[in-house]
């Protein structure tokens, strides 16, 4: 438990220089709240929770960056270090990715569109060991779960395969997203062919169109 007299360590992964810097400054004139360390990737976000994990409390944490991002980052944190509590800040608060994420050990979801005041608290009851859901997404989430609501083709998605259909998003090949996520290049293809089934898409164009849509990308990830 925290003391009246310690700091909650925080972690800011967020590949965007200005966002980070940004929510990095906000957070450091915040009583009570240290910025432990940065990092613009999964990866990079892995090692700094590998050294620091005793001391560092909580994450707050983008989805797409490159390499493995920061779905598969939360998943793996939560697995080696589930006394780390995870805040993912994102544009996607829609969709199935808050959904993902909660389910792979995400402890809090905010959008970058949240104040710092949201930030704030949302660090503290999740260092707290309660969790924080920001209004808009908790009520997107609500009404997912409603009987009789559909959902999208996108709920169909395993956490994996929307990692790999991010991945793809953002340009990476075959062999780079086997390199990444330590599986075979006919894996990545079975992951791909299963995508296409799954939202009835033709091409990886169709299917990237379609993520667009439904609020799991926007198109500043495409890179063709």
């Amino acid at each position: 438990m925290m003391t009246a007299n310690t700091d909650i360590n925080v972690l800011v992964v967020d590949d965007h220089d200005l966002v980070r810097y940004g929510i990095v400054s906000l957070l450091k004139v915040q009583d009570g709240i240290h910025v432990l360390a940065e990092a613009s990737t999964g990866e990079q976000a892995l090692e700094l929770c590998r050294q620091h994990h005793a001391e560092l409390n909580v994450v707050l944490m983008d989805i797409n960056m490159p390499g493995i991002g920061g779905m598969e980052a939360t998943t793996r944190i939560n697995r080696q270090w589930p006394e780390i509590g995870i805040i993912i800040i994102t544009v996607h608060g829609s969709g199935p990715l808050p959904k993902k994420l909660l389910q792979a050990g995400a402890r809090g979801y905010l959008s970058k569109g949240d104040g710092v005041t949201e930030i704030v608290q949302a660090i503290r009851d999740v260092h707290g060991g309660g969790r924080y859901i920001a209004k808009d997404i908790a009520q997107n989430l609500a009404l997912s779960m409603l009987p009789g609501d559909a959902g999208n083709l996108l709920d169909r998605l395993s956490r994996r395969e929307l990692q790999v259909l991010m991945m793809i998003a953002q340009g990476q090949k075959t062999q780079e997203i086997s390199d990444t996520l330590n599986i075979s290049p006919k894996t990545v293809s079975t992951y791909r062919m299963r995508l296409h089934e799954k939202l009835e898409v033709a091409t990886d164009v169709e299917m990237l169109h379609l993520a667009i849509k439904h609020g799991i990308l926007d198109e500043s990830c495409i890179n063709q």
